[in-house]
């Protein structure tokens, strides 16, 4: 899928769009339908990844199918490395 950077986002402390890009791309990449009206209303997904370098990046997105428009970026909370690890190790366990 192919990144539509033409509108503005919100890119939080020292996160660059390589490190989002690079998230979406991490194969053990988390992503998720929220439950809350208030954005499903609107059409946003969550995705939990890491970047290259190995930074855990949480990002809002919106998608048609073809592309991704990055709303906001910003590093993992400790709770939301918890939950990718957790997934992590259950997909790891899975495949063995």
């Amino acid at each position: 899928m192919e990144f539509d950077w033409r509108q503005p986002i919100q890119l939080h402390g020292s996160l660059t769009t390589k490190d989002v890009e690079e998230s979406f791309e991490d194969p053990f990449a988390v992503r998720l339908l929220p439950d809350s009206s208030r954005f499903a209303a609107q059409a946003r997904f969550f995705n939990l990844g890491r970047s290259a370098t190995g930074g855990g990046v949480f990002s809002v997105y919106r998608t048609n199918g073809k592309q991704i428009r990055v709303i906001s970026a910003r590093a993992f909370t400790p709770e939301e490395g918890f939950f990718y690890q957790k997934k992590l190790n259950h997909s790891l366990a899975s495949q063995g």
